[in-house]
């Protein structure tokens, strides 16, 4: 029986078909595949991996790369916005990925997948966006749609929007995103100074009914002179910058506040001693074959 999911529960608070929103997740897509060490954990058997679902897929980033490393399996993505479906699917045609497709499914919503239909599930940054009292729902519908001995696996972020810097004004919009996100219902976190996420995900994933659940962590170096400095200062730039209604909206910060603290970040990522990492946490676990 598919889960029932509040016609109203839920938010995407940045504009779905806003084409600098689809342009970074593009290259969001990149940095994280690469940084996670590949498209599949290393320790399962891919044999037993036919049918493949990216939620929230965007742009198709993850899928695409899935199709091309493994074309043999079946992929599909979904996703709510139309802008990045659409560019996905003709991505993959100009490409000739005859394994991978694209719909257009809210994931607030009954999954449209019959039952069991998947061997492995993937679920990339959806903490943004998912109030704490939708991940049981969702992944009642993943188990729901997922074949006895398949795979869930989320990944998800801590320590703030951009992890850990030695940027003052980025530490402090930061601070106000997780205050934002706390407000809005989207953090585990007791106080918002972070978002209590990743330390959720083995209990999510036990809670839904997953056994054998481990995680892997990684990191990105973003630190001024690595391969990714100049990538995440223009990343992270459109991102709080398209986040910022957002936090005007629920009180954590004015405009002019947050104007002028996005000036001084500019610059604080330009100096000779920007330090950050990006944490991650990827955690997956197999539906009982029984």
């Amino acid at each position: 029986m598919a889960a029932q999911i509040p016609e109203n529960e839920g938010s995407y608070f940045i504009d779905a078909e806003s084409l600098a929103e689809m342009t970074r997740l593009l290259e969001q897509d990149r940095v994280l595949t690469r940084n996670q060490g590949g498209v599949f954990p290393d320790d399962i058997d891919l044999s037993n991996i036919h049918d493949v679902l990216d939620l929230a897929c965007g742009p198709g980033g993850w899928a695409m790369d899935v199709a091309r490393a493994h074309p043999v399996m079946r992929v599909t993505g979904i996703d709510i916005s139309n802008r990045s479906i659409s560019y996905a699917a003709m991505l993959a045609k100009t490409e000739h990925l005859e394994g991978v497709t694209f719909r257009l499914m809210d994931v607030f919503k009954p999954l449209d997948f019959p039952a069991h239909s998947f061997d492995f599930i993937n679920a990339r940054l959806l903490a943004g966006f998912m109030p704490t009292t939708h991940w049981p729902v969702l992944l009642q519908e993943c188990m729901r749609i997922l074949r006895p001995g398949g795979y869930i696996r989320l990944t998800e972020s801590e320590f703030g929007l951009s992890g850990i810097t030695n940027s003052p004004a980025t530490e402090k919009i930061n601070l106000i995103g997780t205050q934002a996100l706390k407000r809005a219902g989207y953090s585990f976190s007791p106080d918002g100074m972070n978002m209590c996420m990743t330390p959720m995900l083995h209990r999510l994933l036990r809670n839904a009914g997953l056994q054998h659940v481990r995680h892997f962590a990684f990191a990105v170096d973003y630190s001024v002179g690595t391969e990714f400095h100049e990538t995440f200062r223009q990343l992270w730039g459109v991102f709080v910058q398209l986040l910022s209604p957002f936090f005007f909206k629920f009180g954590t910060t004015t405009k002019e506040e947050f104007d002028q603290l996005y000036q001084q970040m500019q610059a604080e990522w330009l100096a000779d001693d920007f330090v950050a990492l990006w944490y991650l946490l990827s955690a997956y676990g197999q539906k009982p074959v029984e």
